[in-house]
C-alpha cells in the first residue's frame, strides 16, 4: 500500500491596500497529497521542496515545506522533490524522490491536488542527447522533409552496446487527451513507430562519452536543399518500403537501415515536425515475432465535438515502461494538455516552438544540457528524468553547428560550436 502524506501549504493573505488584493488566495491552507512509491524501511525525509510554475505568467515559486507564500489563482505545473533515507538490509540508503502534477487549477474553490512521486535512479544506459524534428526550410520558405535525426549518447563511464536499441514514437499526442479504454498508460507506452538497431549483442560498441545518429534519410541533403546539411555519414537510418508510388522513401547507399518492426503509415515515417509526440529508446528483451504477436493494443475512446459525441476505435502497439531506457515528452505551451510518458521516465517536457505551427521552430532542436568534462575529457550531460530541467530548447542543431550550414531560410551559416546549444566548445 502506498503511503500518503498530507502536506499543508499555508497561503499568506495580502493585507496591504492594493487594487490586486482580490487576486490572491482567500483560503488559509491548501492540502497537497504526496503519494509515495512502495518504500519499506522509510527512516526520514529531508529538504522537501515544492515548485509551482504559473502556466500563464511562467512565474516560478519555490517553497520549502512549512513556509508561507503568496499565491495567485491560476493554472500551475507543480513539482515535488526531496531526499529520503530508508533502510535496506540494515543499511541506510539515501535517494532522491521526485514527482510532478501538471495543469493544476488553483483558486478560491480549487485548493487540493495530489502529486505521485517516484525514486529517481539512473538506468546507467544510453540517453537521448538531441532530437531534431522541426526540419529545415527551402529558400522559398517551404518545409523540407527528410533531414530529421535523433542522437543517442553514452553518458556512462563504461562501454555500452547499441545492438537492439529501439527508437519509438508515441501513438498518443500531448495536445489531445481522452479517456482511453483500456487505460494502460501507467505501465505501458502506446507507440506508432518502432525501429531497432540490428546486431547480435556486441556488434556495435559505443565508448563512454560518445554517441551515434539515427536519421530519417542518410544522404547529403544540401544537394536537394542548400539550406539543409549532410547526413550521409549518419550511423543508421529508418527506411520504409512505401505502398504509395507518389510518396516513396529514399534508401541511402552509405547509411545502414534500422530493422523496422512496426510503423503506422503505409508511406514513410517522419518525426512529428510540430513536436506533439513523445520519443523513447528501449531495450526489448524478446524477438520481433513474439513482440508483434503479444503486444498489439486495441483501444477506444469517445471524442466530444460540437456536433456530438463519437465513439472511436484505434490500434497501436504497446511498450512496457520497464523496457524504456530513456524518454522525452514534447509539446507546445499553447496546446499541451498532458505528458504522455509517466514521471519515472520523464517528469517534465520540452519543446521547439511556443505555439502550434510556430514559424520560428525550423532549424531548431532540443539538446540535453552539458554539465562538465571529466579528468579524461569525457563530456557528461544532465539526466534527472525531467526534460524540463534536462534539455535546452530552441537550439541550433549540433550537426548544423559542426557543418557550419544554414540556420534559417536565408542561408545564414552557423558560426559557433556548442556542447548543448548554449555552452561553447573551446577550440
Amino acid at each position: 500500500m502506498k503511503h500518503i502524506l498530507k502536506l499543508i501549504l499555508l497561503i499568506l493573505i495580502v493585507s496591504a491596500c492594493s487594487d490586486n488584493e482580490s487576486l490572491f488566495f482567500e483560503k488559509d491552507t491548501t492540502d497537497i497529497s504526496i503519494i509515495y512509491p512502495e518504500i519499506s524501511g522509510l527512516v526520514n525525509e529531508e529538504n522537501a521542496l515544492l515548485t509551482l510554475v504559473n502556466r500563464s505568467t511562467n512565474e516560478t515559486v519555490n517553497i520549502n515545506y512549512g513556509n508561507k507564500i503568496n499565491l495567485l489563482p491560476g493554472l500551475y505545473d507543480c513539482h515535488y522533490e526531496s531526499i529520503i533515507n530508508y533502510e535496506v538490509e540494515g543499511i541506510i540508503v539515501k535517494a532522491q524522490l521526485l514527482g510532478s502534477s501538471f495543469s493544476v487549477k488553483l483558486g478560491k474553490e480549487e485548493t487540493s491536488f495530489s502529486i505521485e512521486t517516484y525514486l529517481f535512479a539512473s538506468k546507467n544506459d544510453f540517453i537521448i542527447r538531441e532530437i531534431f524534428f522541426t526540419g529545415t526550410l527551402r529558400s522559398t520558405g517551404k518545409q523540407y522533409y527528410g533531414d530529421g535525426y535523433v542522437e543517442i549518447f553514452n553518458n556512462t563511464d563504461h562501454i555500452l552496446y547499441a545492438d537492439g536499441i529501439a527508437l519509438v514514437e508515441s501513438d498518443f499526442t500531448s495536445t489531445q487527451k481522452y479517456d482511453y479504454r483500456p487505460d494502460i498508460r501507467k505501465d505501458t507506452m502506446s507507440i506508432q513507430a518502432l525501429y531497432v538497431i540490428p546486431g547480435s549483442g556486441t556488434d556495435h560498441p559505443v565508448m563512454p562519452g560518445e554517441g551515434f545518429i539515427l536519421c530519417d534519410v542518410g544522404i547529403d541533403h544540401r544537394v536537394a536543399n542548400p539550406n539543409s546539411f549532410d547526413l550521409s555519414k549518419a550511423d543508421y537510418e529508418w527506411y520504409d518500403e512505401s505502398n504509395s508510388p507518389s510518396n516513396m522513401d529514399i534508401d541511402s547507399e552509405t547509411v545502414p537501415n534500422l530493422d523496422k518492426w512496426y510503423c503506422y503509415t503505409n508511406s514513410f515515417w517522419v518525426l512529428h515536425n510540430r513536436g506533439f509526440k513523445s520519443y523513447a529508446i528501449a531495450r526489448i528483451p524478446i524477438g520481433k515475432d513474439e513482440y508483434m504477436k503479444d503486444y498489439f493494443y486495441k483501444y477506444s475512446y469517445t471524442m466530444s465535438l460540437p456536433a456530438g459525441n463519437f465513439y472511436m476505435e484505434k490500434s497501436a502497439y504497446k511498450l512496457p515502461n520497464n523496457w524504456i531506457v530513456d524518454g522525452v515528452n514534447c509539446s507546445v505551451e499553447t496546446k499541451r494538455l498532458w505528458n504522455i510518458l509517466p514521471p519515472d521516465i520523464d517528469a517534465g517536457w520540452t519543446h521547439c516552438g511556443y505555439t502550434d505551427s510556430d514559424a520560428n521552430r525550423y532549424f531548431k532542436s532540443i539538446r540535453r544540457k552539458f554539465l562538465y568534462k571529466t579528468v579524461d575529457g569525457r563530456s557528461v550531460y544532465k539526466d534527472t528524468n525531467n526534460s524540463t530541467n534536462d534539455f535546452n530548447t530552441e537550439c541550433i542543431p549540433s550537426l548544423i553547428e559542426l557543418q557550419r550550414t544554414a540556420t534559417d531560410a536565408m542561408g545564414t551559416p552557423a558560426t559557433i560550436i556548442t556542447y548543448d546549444g548554449f555552452t561553447p566548445v573551446s577550440e
